[in-house]
């Protein structure tokens, strides 16, 4: 059998780049030699803490799940035209297409979903992926590697933005401004949201979500975000809310800060799983609340959008590495979490 090179998470601050087992696709599936592949913060999470949420790293496995790549072999009951030379994204989320939510479009819910990175299932940071030929998304030659790369990023905005059934000309509060938060305010701009709030508690970043295009940074290190909102909007609050941060104490500024009658999408997983929320703001503001679980049926609108130009998400990416420097990308990330965006790891053509 050939051999590949991976990144290979053996445990905490333990990444290899070794030779590993290059996978043979099945009769459904393509080959894919990796080109880009986005570094995420949930890969960062296995690497410095040997798990999130509800999976472990018990044994050896390769992470990533951002990816794009070229077409190498297509297996013999391929028929939705992928064929060797075809440049793809990779969807990580690959569902049964069997159960209740898979026929109803909402396949990301599926219990028997397999997502690539998420122990002990292998993920993209290797020389070659072989995916089910449905789950591989073909891209034009004015989607480079890199922006293919952040499509999976992307469509976690996009998905928010459907959940809420987002109208162009309201106002948004994002909640974060790390790489999704950065990436949710370009595509809000796409959108054609008016007014446009970023709160955050890193200047760096702040500065980051000013150039590209926010109307309001606010720093919340001391507090203040519900306060300065406030004023900024005489007291209304904005109609969306959407909260990227992953924090406990963010997420609950989300119901204070929404107008009456608004809509707050959570796409941030809180580092504790129960804690103090107001839901009286909720029943009084008759708030909708929605949680994002990754994405379904986004891809092709993703890709479309930076096709055209619609989305610009270049400006994300804040440091870049080449595959055989995987380990070190990895350390990096993890030790300047405040002054590092988005880590694109790019194959030798």
């Amino acid at each position: 059998m050939d051999n590949m090179h991976a990144a290979v998470l053996y445990g905490i601050d333990d990444l290899r780049y070794e030779e590993y087992s290059r996978p043979v696709p099945k009769d459904n599936e393509v080959l894919i030699r990796i080109t880009s592949n986005g570094l995420c913060g949930s890969d960062i999470h296995f690497y410095k803490e040997g798990r999130l949420g509800p999976f472990i790293v018990n044994e050896p496995y390769i992470p990533g799940h951002e990816a794009s790549g070229i077409v190498v072999e297509a297996g013999k009951s391929v028929r939705n035209g992928l064929k060797t030379g075809d440049r793809v994204v990779v969807e990580p989320g690959i569902p049964c297409r069997k159960c209740t939510y898979c026929k109803s479009g909402r396949y990301n819910l599926c219990k028997d979903v397999v997502f690539l990175s998420a122990p002990p299932i292998n993920g993209t940071f290797s020389d070659y992926v072989a995916i089910p030929s449905d789950f591989a998304h073909s891209i034009p030659e004015s989607v480079s590697n890199e922006m293919g790369a952040m499509v999976e990023p992307s469509s976690v905005a996009i998905q928010a933005f459907d959940r809420l059934n987002i109208q162009a000309g309201n106002s948004l509060t994002i909640l974060g401004a790390g790489p999704i938060g950065l990436i949710t305010l370009i595509s809000a701009k796409a959108y054609g949201l008016s007014e446009i709030f970023v709160v955050d508690t890193v200047a760096g970043r702040l500065n980051a979500a000013k150039k590209l295009g926010a109307q309001f940074t606010v720093d919340n290190t001391e507090g203040n975000a519900v306060h300065e909102i406030g004023g900024l909007t005489k007291g209304s609050g904005t109609k969306y809310v959407i909260d990227t941060t992953g924090s406990s104490k963010a997420c609950a500024l989300a119901p204070i800060i929404a107008e009456v009658g608004g809509k707050i999408a959570l796409v941030g997983w809180p580092e504790l799983s129960d804690f103090n929320y107001p839901v009286e703001k909720i029943i009084e503001k008759e708030l909708d609340i929605v949680g994002i679980n990754r994405y379904a049926n986004t891809f092709p609108k993703a890709i479309s959008m930076l096709a055209s130009g619609q989305l610009d998400l270049s400006p994300v990416i804040s440091h870049r590495f080449s595959f055989n420097e995987v380990s070190k990308a990895f350390a990096y990330a993890s030790n300047n979490k405040i002054s590092t965006l988005k880590i694109m790891i790019n194959h030798k053509e």
